[in-house]
């Protein structure tokens, strides 16, 4: 039997964007459910985060993914496994108030799962862990420990594995807890890495500019073989475009509607050129348009940014370089969490 694997779908992101609400519904609209009816799936694992925000949601975001996800899903006679994530469980130490449980009662097809509990998928026993919290760490620990299940799927935070392409995780759980499986896959951490054993499958779709780039989609899984194979999004978000005295009338600018994008100016010998230049990429009907043209940055130590790299790049080797007596690892995910808080209010 063959089942979807999807995780971290932040429905209402981005302080419910319109934007990306229609470019998450691409997704959707023409790999997600036609991939669904090829291989005549009936049941969906949701690994969490399906809601974005912990504290509430937008009742337009909530009308969104009833409409074009879950409503759908029922139509088709889909059983979705819905695993409670960190952004839909209300409180930082405790599941038991959750956003999927207490929005999607409506739905017979859905199934939610706020304690770690052992699951029928087909033949294969699974291990469902939802986010491990204060209250609930022992008690999963323990089940980690006495499970007999050969896969295991969940909302883990586990150290050694990349949040993004730029940092590694440096707290969390120790990946060898898993060993035991034979396959474990994992949401959270929206970029893909393994281990061997522990599968972080990325989440379906670009979010914040620290995903550009990064290929990004959902995952058919075979619980007889236990093989798994991704299916990639090949829609973007976000684009960088590298200037260099660049020909506007010949630039194709078709891709970037609706679109984030970066102008990284590498040599600009003209600037009325560049001016007509821009104008091209603003009459395509960009969403958003970023020109970076100096990449110097006056400190007393000298530190330089380079343009290949995104904000959270240059903010990480900043800290790293810099001689200060603390924890770098803290401060480097102190400031990833206020970039990607920053990122919402825009």
């Amino acid at each position: 039997m063959k089942v979807a694997i999807i995780t971290d779908q932040h429905f209402g992101a981005r302080k419910n964007s319109k934007l990306f609400h229609d470019y998450f519904l691409k997704f959707y609209n023409d790999v997600f459910f036609p991939t669904l009816e090829q291989y005549g799936i009936t049941a969906v694992v949701d690994m969490g985060d399906t809601f974005d925000s912990r504290k509430g949601i937008d009742f337009s975001a909530l009308s969104w993914a009833k409409n074009n996800y879950y409503d759908r899903l029922q139509e088709m006679g889909v059983k979705v496994h819905t695993i409670v994530g960190n952004h839909t469980a209300y409180y930082k130490n405790t599941n038991n108030v959750n956003a999927v449980d207490l929005l999607l009662r409506e739905y017979d097809n859905v199934t939610v799962y706020s304690e770690p509990t052992e699951v029928m998928l087909d033949k294969l026993r699974t291990l469902f862990i939802p986010w491990i919290n204060q209250e609930n760490e022992e008690s999963t620990l323990k089940l980690i420990q006495k499970t007999t299940c050969p896969c295991a799927m969940g909302h883990l935070e586990l150290q050694g594995f990349r949040v993004n392409r730029q940092i590694v995780m440096e707290h969390g759980l120790e990946g060898k807890l898993f060993d035991k499986f034979e396959r474990v896959f994992s949401g959270h951490y929206h970029t893909r890495s393994t281990n061997g054993t522990v599968f972080y499958l990325g989440n379906p779709y670009e979010i914040y500019w620290t995903d550009v780039n990064d290929t990004r989609g959902f995952t058919i899984f075979d619980t007889e073989t236990l093989e798994h194979t991704p299916v990639d999004n090949p829609y973007k978000m976000f684009y960088n475009i590298y200037y260099e005295d660049t020909n506007h009338q010949t630039f194709d600018t078709r891709e970037y509607e609706n679109k984030i994008v970066k102008v990284v100016v590498r040599k600009k010998s003209d600037t009325k050129k560049f001016e007509k230049f821009i104008d091209k990429l603003y009459s395509s009907n960009i969403a958003e348009l970023k020109i970076i043209e100096n990449f110097d940055i006056q400190d007393p130590v000298e530190f330089e940014a380079f343009e290949s790299e995104d904000t959270i790049s240059i903010l990480n080797r900043y800290i790293q370089e810099a001689e200060i007596n603390l924890d770098k690892s803290i401060i480097q995910k102190m400031m990833q969490e206020i970039y990607q808080e920053a990122c919402e209010l825009v």
